[in-house]
């Protein structure tokens, strides 16, 4: 398989990469996506964004029309075992959850600290399903990216504390699901998020096999 694919990305002429990217490509990711769990996502999803990036003339995508475009980073039924996985997207670290039948996609660090989402435990807070980041306990709500937290009046010593939300801190990316392949389009809503920090530059959670 890794010869076949090596073999693609050689032509023989320049002529001929439309053609092989357009009947080889789908056939190989599909067998390469399973690679792509944990220390093989960074490889993996380097190659085939590449690829996702290309048109079928050869020619590379406006880059603001390549952020907007889907990638695919695993199949449905590996993702149903595991869980939740890691992907590369256009170069931005996002972890894929799979939590009572609903797919889930954020920003892999934590929007107060950097802390790998990834790592953390699932738990309902006030009805809502939660990530809780492991290193200092935050809770961000899977399906808003919410964070929580609990709230008391100190004025009133009977009252419960309640659940009260700071907003959204941690970007949200859509996950769709075609064939038994899992995509993940990027978020392209205009206002800037606190985990917009830690996805870019020297944060980087995924580690490259290499």
């Amino acid at each position: 398989m890794l010869k076949c694919f090596r073999n693609c990305l050689r032509p023989s002429s320049l002529s001929t990469i439309p053609l092989q990217y357009e009947i080889l490509f789908p056939q190989l990711m599909s067998s390469l996506v399973h690679l792509h769990f944990w220390h093989f996502s960074s490889t993996v999803i380097s190659v085939t964004s590449f690829y996702l990036s290309m048109n079928l003339d050869g020619s590379a995508q406006d880059p603001e029309e390549r952020e907007g475009s889907s990638v695919c980073v695993g199949r449905e039924d590996d993702i149903k075992k595991s869980e939740r996985m890691t992907a590369v997207v256009h170069d931005r670290e996002v972890v894929i959850f799979y939590h009572r039948g609903e797919y889930h996609a954020m920003d892999i660090r934590c929007y107060h600290s950097g802390g790998p989402l990834h790592l953390g435990d699932i738990e309902d807070f006030d009805g809502r399903p939660c990530i809780v980041c492991p290193w200092h306990k935050y809770k961000i709500t899977l399906a808003t990216g919410e964070s929580l937290y609990q709230s008391i009046n100190p004025k009133d010593p009977s009252a419960k504390p309640k659940w009260c939300s700071k907003g959204i801190k941690q970007r949200i990316h859509t996950v769709t699901v075609d064939n038994g392949n899992i995509y993940v389009t990027l978020s392209n809503e205009p206002f800037k998020c606190d985990s917009d920090f830690y996805a870019t530059g020297d944060f980087k959670v995924i580690k490259s096999s290499s």
